[in-house]
């Protein structure tokens, strides 16, 4: 998942409890697209470089920061983000999101979902499934591969460079489906299609007969993809060509669920 930076105003650092600058400093490395060194945080932070020391050792011993091979890049950890998928699924705007999902599954006909960024797999916040007997049921909390689904693919897209790199150097490019783009090679190349188009495709990467479209989830047109919106349907009812004409609702749906996470 990729965070915002929201630097703190000076009224807040100067009432700030030692909790909430432990929280403050958590979220501005959460906020680097890439694990961070002691200097690196002090220079962020603006603090002296023994209170951010103490800082990332409490939270390190806390098992919310790990440092890396060389013992020197401070990163986020398993625990840590199992806390933030946590908050996303029961956060308060989840009434409003699970709503709009249901006025665009009742738009669209198909069963949709919300999707974010997990690790190397991708994780399912919210779905609503359609009335259709013939559907795959994958609630919240399920995770799929990144290389093969469209919200993964979408997510790859997005990323910072250096982060991408480092995911697509540890992908096992598993083929699940005679569709599934096995090597980096293709999938570079259509993470670049993704990155021109704006949005992404599932061909029955996956799942054989199921196709899925998805986009993403922005506070803006240009600010980081926080999560996903995506229309998923067997192939036989909604061919992908006729899942891509719903592109807008889509789009829409995304817009509605960014207000609500604001």
């Amino acid at each position: 998942m990729v965070y915002s930076e929201i630097p703190p105003s000076e009224e807040t650092e100067q009432a700030a409890t030692p909790g909430l600058r432990l929280l403050q400093l958590l979220e501005l490395v959460c906020s680097a697209s890439e694990p961070q060194t002691l200097v690196d945080i002090v220079r962020l932070s603006g603090q002296p470089k023994p209170s951010v020391h103490r800082m990332l050792q409490q939270l390190e011993v806390g098992g919310l920061l790990a440092r890396g091979g060389d013992g020197r890049r401070y990163a986020i950890t398993p625990r840590l983000m199992r806390f933030a998928e946590t908050v996303l699924r029961s956060s308060s705007s989840t009434g409003v999101r699970h709503a709009v999902l249901r006025q665009l599954v009742a738009d669209v006909g198909e069963t949709c979902n919300l999707t974010a960024l997990s690790g190397a797999e991708v994780i399912y916040l919210d779905r609503v499934e359609t009335a259709f007997p013939l559907r795959l049921e994958l609630g919240p909390g399920s995770r799929v591969p990144l290389h093969c689904s469209a919200s993964g693919k979408l997510f790859l897209a997005h990323l910072p460079k250096p982060q991408r790199e480092r995911l697509l150097d540890g992908l096992g490019y598993q083929r699940y489906t005679a569709h599934t783009l096995g090597s980096r090679e293709a999938l570079e190349g259509e993470l670049e299609r993704i990155r021109q188009d704006g949005h992404s495709v599932d061909a029955e990467e996956f799942i054989d007969g199921l196709v899925c479209v998805a986009v993403p989830v922005r506070d803006d047109a240009h600010g980081p993809v926080r999560c996903a919106v995506a229309l998923q349907a067997p192939a036989v009812r909604m061919p992908l060509p006729q899942a891509l004409q719903q592109l807008d609702k889509l789009r829409t749906a995304a817009q509605g669920i960014a207000r609500a996470m604001r």
